[in-house]
């Protein structure tokens, strides 16, 4: 019987894998469900198996299984692992996924699943938390707080009981590793919330995943149930939540699990003293943790030797967009910005030029290719006056309009701001009214929203477009210090950037002037 591997992934099976592996199953075909490979524009890939390995086929459709099956479709991949796309990765966190079935236990052990938490649990705690310091993994949620120092915090509180909890509110546009780890290495995750477990003293987990994502939580209760006995006696259960943005700030999640409105907790005490029910907690992103098999099993000085600065192992980047080659690709830090949009990614889907490239999901910076010699570091993206976040890159043509943009950013803040703080709540709302009025070329006494094109040039009691640049750059400098949480404090990034590096959209000379000084 001949095997084949198609995805069951969330974007495959909206690209039609279901259909498709039905056909082949229809044809006598033994076929296993695996993950996605990452690539988007070749979903739904079939991948049967031969003795010289997997071969490709992609997208295929299922009128499609006699030309596979025969070697004659047009859309002949080859050897997946041999295409650059893939060829050119450092896959640590996501080696098996696209390969395995998700829920095979033996398929997961067969593949080194396992010997991380095996080995983990061979040595004392302090010497794992030592392992995960030394191999220089950073939060990969956003801050990039080195992981390591957070279990030190939890392991060295004196307490009865110890949560870990997974934040896998993945609510940035344009990412989705979170989903696809979830979905394709479900296991990955459990083994690294248990040796975090192990680790810091913690007996059970939360991993809180966004309603929106149904695939992941059903693959996640599944794989919790048959591996409860392994993890054993760390337990584990999901909690869904209800999609507001805020919910991805650490405090703010810890409520919604607790069953209150999600807002921001005012900090100190922090989680790792005083976390879930006021008890020390680890709060880490899903991709910290999927790291931490691999650290273990293959050691700290393995996954420290790759990667740029301080910026150390492997980072899953997200391209979408308008971008001809969407999809996850995960290498180590110090790949440029460039070389992700331009090389892997193949600039736009549309052919017209790459105008901005945002990094970090709507509240990260927008540059242009003149930056696209900036390495992916963390630090280095700080200096640019950008964040990593997520690693979300979304990439837009020339016919974008970065004042429209920059107004989007505000307005997504104001609709998901929690309320706590007035900085975030207030600010924001007056921020797309500024835009608002930028964008209207200025302001008159007699109409505060500037909406009606004959007021444009009045000039009695008028604010020039100069001032009210002025003012919106003030008001981001408020919100950016202000700010209880980084849902506030980030959302200046994009304002900012689209201010100081495309200043045409926004009066052209004005929005110059403005930020030279």
């Amino acid at each position: 019987m001949i095997r084949v591997f198609i995805s069951k992934d969330m974007a495959s099976v909206a690209l039609g894998a279901d259909a498709v592996a039905n056909a082949f199953d229809a044809a006598g075909c033994n076929v296993v469900r695996t993950g996605s490979r990452g690539l988007f524009s070749i979903e739904p890939l079939v991948e049967v198996e031969t003795p010289e390995g997997r071969i490709g086929y992609g997208p295929v459709g299922p009128g499609d299984v006699a030309a596979v099956l025969s070697g004659t479709h047009p859309a002949r991949l080859g050897l997946i692992e041999a295409l650059p796309f893939f060829a050119s990765q450092q896959r640590f966190t996501f080696a098996r996924c696209g390969i395995t079935d998700p829920l095979s236990l033996d398929d997961y052990s067969a593949h080194d699943g396992w010997k991380g938490l095996i080995a983990a649990r061979a040595m004392p705690r302090q010497s794992v938390v030592d392992a995960v310091k030394a191999s220089g993994l950073r939060g990969r949620g956003g801050a990039g707080f080195p992981t390591g120092i957070k279990w030190q915090t939890v392991l060295d509180a004196e307490a009865d009981e110890k949560f870990i909890v997974c934040n896998a509110d993945e609510g940035d546009s344009g990412t989705f590793a979170d989903r696809m780890l979830m979905e394709g290495d479900p296991y990955c995750l459990i083994e690294g919330m248990a040796i975090a477990a192990h680790a810091v003293g913690a007996s059970h987990g939360y991993i809180y995943v966004r309603s929106e994502y149904p695939f992941a939580i059903s693959a996640l209760r599944e794989a919790i149930t048959r591996s409860a006995a392994i993890v054993a006696p760390f337990t584990l259960e999901v909690r869904e939540g209800a999609g507001a943005y805020v919910c991805g700030e650490e405090t703010a999640l810890l409520d919604s699990i607790e069953g209150k409105r999600g807002q921001v907790r005012a900090k100190p005490p922090l989680p790792a003293i005083a976390g879930l029910f006021g008890k020390p907690t680890v709060i880490n992103n899903v991709l910290s943790l999927a790291a931490v098999p691999f650290i273990l099993a293959e050691g700290a000085e393995r996954y420290a030797e790759v990667g740029f600065g301080r910026s150390r192992g492997t980072m899953p980047v997200q391209l979408a967009g308008n971008v001809r080659h969407g999809g996850l690709y995960e290498i180590g830090f110090g790949i440029t910005l460039g070389e992700l949009v331009e090389g892997i990614g193949g600039g736009t889907a549309s052919g017209r030029p790459v105008r901005a490239v945002q990094v970090g999901g709507p509240l990260g910076a927008y540059f242009p290719p003149s930056m696209f010699g900036l390495p992916f570091d963390y630090e280095a993206f700080t200096a640019a006056g950008g964040l990593i976040g997520h690693a979300g890159i979304t990439i837009f043509d020339d016919s974008v309009d970065m004042a429209k943009m920059a107004r989007f950013a505000m307005e997504f803040c104001a609709v998901e701001s929690c309320g706590k703080c007035t900085p975030c709540r207030i600010g924001s709302t007056r921020g797309v009214e500024t835009i608002d009025r930028i964008i209207a070329g200025g302001r008159a006494e007699a109409d505060p929203l500037a909406a009606m094109p004959q007021i444009r040039n009045t000039t009695a009691g008028a604010r020039s477009v100069e001032q009210e640049i002025e003012v919106l750059r003030d008001l981001c400098e408020t919100m950016k210090y202000g700010s209880l949480c980084a849902l506030g404090g980030f959302t200046p990034y994009p304002v900012l950037s689209a201010l100081d590096h495309f200043p045409e959209d926004f009066g052209g000379a004005a929005a110059l002037a403005t930020a030279a000084e």
